[in-house]
């Protein structure tokens, strides 16, 4: 199942996609079923909501607007140098626990709206990452109980103000700019993915040159193992976002370096969950 919240005429609302069509309803419909964090947290049947949207009316993709699939998430928890290549490329060892950090809500933008270039700074960089949407919360979740808690993945550009990042040992600043953290456009179930979304080909793409290109399967740490490891501390609740980390090819680590300007347009596709688009635009 492949959800997406979408606006229309400036109405929220929730939509499916499936077999070349989306459908959907917006919340003044009497029969909305709620967003998509809401769903969540009502751990609600997303197959039967996927059934009630099957048959609602059809949406132009075209007409409608992208939202993050989840607006305000808790959390959002993101792991660095969490692939080998991207690790030697820093410079920097292999972790031997996984390096977090968090983002905020408010760095959110989803399918093709604009990633904002900031006054501030000209060293705007773009990370292509895959991310797990926490749908069953818990704490001290064993690994082999970790997947049962996801409730979907979808893609991430975690794009960095690399300046800003560097200038300090802690990463909070660089990673958090208004409207740097692009989501979306699905939430992918985990039926349509293999375990843990494992293996698929993760592409990011700037003004439709590759720029980074890998596999899934080369992240130091899986899926399952940061639930577990992230449950140990906190307690995960439905809509957080474990955003699992960049593969080698990041445009700092480049000779020249290779920043995102004004009127680009970035692109990161992971196979069977689909591809997120977006302009870069001055703030």
């Amino acid at each position: 199942m492949r959800f997406a919240m979408v606006r229309r005429r400036g109405v929220r609302g929730i939509a499916l996609a499936a077999e070349g069509y989306l459908r959907g309803m917006d919340e003044n419909d009497a029969r909305y079923p709620g967003s998509l964090h809401e769903l969540l947290a009502a751990q609600a049947d997303l197959a039967a909501v996927a059934r009630q949207l099957a048959a609602a009316p059809a949406l132009d993709p075209s007409a409608v607007e992208f939202l993050p699939p989840i607006e305000r998430p808790g959390k959002i928890l993101c792991v660095g140098l969490n692939y080998r290549a991207h690790a030697a490329e820093a410079e920097a060892q292999v972790a031997a626990v996984p390096e977090i950090f968090a983002r905020f809500a408010n760095t959110l933008v989803g399918h093709d709206a604009a990633i904002l270039l900031p006054e501030q700074s000209q060293q705007l960089d773009y990370e292509g990452e895959l991310v797990a949407v926490i749908g069953r919360g818990g704490r001290a979740v064993a690994r082999k109980d970790a997947l049962g808690h996801v409730a979907g993945y979808a893609v991430f550009n975690d794009a960095s103000v690399r300046d800003y990042q560097f200038r300090a040992k802690q990463w909070t600043m660089g990673k958090n700019f208004d409207r740097t953290g692009a989501f979306g456009p699905w939430l992918v179930t985990p039926d349509e993915l293999p375990a843990g979304a494992a293996g698929l080909r993760l592409t990011t793409t700037l003004n439709g040159a590759v720029v980074q290109q890998a596999s899934t399967a080369d992240l130091v740490f899986d899926v399952a193992s940061l639930v577990e490891y992230l449950s140990g501390a906190m307690t995960l609740e439905p809509g957080d976002l474990i955003v699992t980390g960049t593969p080698a090819g990041v445009g700092f680590a480049r000779k020249p370096p290779l920043w995102m300007k004004a009127g680009d347009r970035v692109e990161v596709e992971i196979e069977r969950i689909g591809r997120l688009s977006n302009p870069i635009a001055a703030r």
